[in-house]
């Protein structure tokens, strides 16, 4: 299937690019989350993002419309910074339907063939990475006193979010699925997921050194020759207990320990290694 360009200048298109920008920033399209249930998880707030489209589409067809409304009240789950984009593929396939050029069917099944890869790529490159380095830029400068922390966490995240989902809506709409075709058929998905993996463990590593301060002061030896448990575990790796640390909060939480349990664990164990002397 191919779906040409429909620039804001096209003869009798309907949708512009004004039209795309207020959906990708409309109530629905930031309320994805809000709405979400188990039965259809984002239906809904798709469904109140893609109305005001729908309404142009439809104007003269009121039984389109309604049909179009039940369509995208289906099963509907990606993410949410993805959401504007498949909304621009389905505006210009909903404009096909309107026509009769297309089969109403077939938009339910590009949404469902578009939820897994961007929702792959999505969560790897927002969720895993983006959101890692701009927590750990933001709790950066917050530990070392800068108000601007927070600020900065706040800008480096949703800048490119929002960004995201503006550029996302127009080009989708402009592409149609031609575009995600082809990426699926090259692999251009895979590799995006590969690469956003590498770069959101790299961050992860740097964290885990940099914000966990912890170290075992105990002494041995006699003379010139005292030296701490943390001085021979730094000379064989630094931040051998961080890694510790990680792993074995990596290894509960993957048996589906309670994150507040393991939070007062670390306490209990941090007051009662500095009140014996253990750990500093």
């Amino acid at each position: 299937m191919t779906m040409t360009s429909k620039p804001e200048s096209t003869q009798g298109a309907t949708i512009t690019k004004s039209d795309l920008t207020r959906m990708a920033v409309n109530p629905g399209a930031l309320g994805m989350e809000y709405s979400w249930n188990y039965p259809k998880q984002m239906s809904i707030p798709f469904c109140m993002m893609l109305t005001p489209l729908l309404k142009k589409i439809y104007r003269d067809d009121p039984e389109g419309y309604a049909a179009a409304l039940t369509r995208h009240l289906e099963f509907f789950n990606i993410t949410m910074y993805f959401a504007p984009f498949v909304g621009g593929v389905v505006a210009s396939m909903e404009e096909r339907v309107a026509k009769g050029e297309m089969e109403p069917e077939t938009i339910s099944s590009v949404k469902a063939a578009l939820m897994g890869p961007l929702s792959g790529i999505g969560d790897s490159l927002f969720l895993g990475t983006l959101r890692v380095i701009a927590a750990a830029v933001g709790i950066g400068l917050s530990l070392a006193g800068n108000p601007f922390g927070p600020i900065a966490f706040l800008a480096i995240y949703n800048i490119p979010c929002f960004l995201t989902r503006i550029i996302g809506a127009q080009k989708g709409y402009e592409l149609g699925v031609s575009f995600l075709t082809a990426a699926q058929e090259s692999g251009l998905m895979n590799k995006v997921i590969y690469a956003a993996g590498i770069v959101g463990i790299m961050v992860l590593g740097a964290m885990t050194v940099s914000m966990t301060s912890v170290s075992i002061p105990i002494e041995f030896g006699s003379g010139d020759s005292v030296q701490t448990i943390q001085s021979v575990l730094d000379g064989i790796m630094p931040g051998t207990l961080a890694l510790v640390a990680l792993v074995l909060y990596y290894a509960a939480l993957a048996k589906k320990a309670n994150p507040m349990l393991l939070i007062v664990i670390t306490m209990i164990v941090g007051i009662l290694g500095a009140f014996t002397g253990v750990l500093a």
